[in-house]
């Protein structure tokens, strides 16, 4: 017998590896644009460059014989940071446009193109 079960959609955020972002909630909330270093489509979480910072401690090993702790980025959910405009100085907003033929990331009040 065929498998006929349909492809699951998948997934996708309004933030990418590499975009400039804005917390605009909760403890690390702040206008200071930090880079994405990770996203989770699965769990809709992204990692932020100093932000949700917690101590890791690590076990000894022979690369590491003295062991101890280390500072590492935790994820956060993607909903709570936006897509940082040069032209506003703030996060944006974004939609979906198709532009030239493509599909491109466009900030909502300042029009500026993401891709």
């Amino acid at each position: 017998m065929l498998n006929n079960k349909p492809k699951p959609k998948r997934k996708s955020l309004h933030v990418k590896k590499g975009d400039k972002v804005v917390v605009h909630s909760g403890q690390y909330k702040s206008n200071e644009p930090r880079e994405v270093l990770k996203v989770d489509l699965e769990k809709s979480r992204v990692i932020v460059q100093g932000v949700n910072l917690r101590w890791k401690h690590q076990r000894r090993s022979q690369e590491n014989p003295k062991g101890g702790r280390v500072q590492l980025e935790m994820p956060i959910p993607a909903s709570k940071v936006l897509l940082f405009s040069e032209k506003l100085g703030k996060g944006t907003r974004t939609k979906i446009a198709v532009v030239d033929g493509k599909k491109r990331r466009v900030g909502v009040k300042c029009g500026t193109q993401f891709d």
